[in-house]
């Protein structure tokens, strides 16, 4: 049995499947869950394209949207805000 590895990236093919990775990773609020999943939605757009977009490196844009990564909250904003996408804040309902 050949077995590949999974790689969010191929999966993501439209707007709504982007906000849905979005949403789910911030639901979850987990920083590297978060971190791969715009990882990964980079990755789906063109890691280089947006590099180039945020006037960084390849390298570093992966290192930094990678789950180990510590990309600064401007990075983040900027990434997103390059992809297409922006930021909203509603009020979280407690359990």
């Amino acid at each position: 049995m050949k077995v590949t590895k999974w790689d969010m990236s191929d999966y993501i093919k439209s707007e709504d499947d982007i906000i849905a990775h979005l949403n789910a990773a911030f639901e979850e609020n987990d920083r590297e869950l978060i971190l791969h999943t715009i990882g990964a939605i980079a990755r789906s757009e063109g890691m280089g394209k947006l590099a180039r977009h945020l006037d960084v490196s390849r390298e570093s844009l992966y290192k930094s949207l990678s789950s180990s990564g510590n990309p600064s909250f401007a990075t983040i904003i900027n990434a997103l805000y390059a992809l297409g996408f922006e930021i909203s804040v509603k009020k979280r309902v407690s359990a």
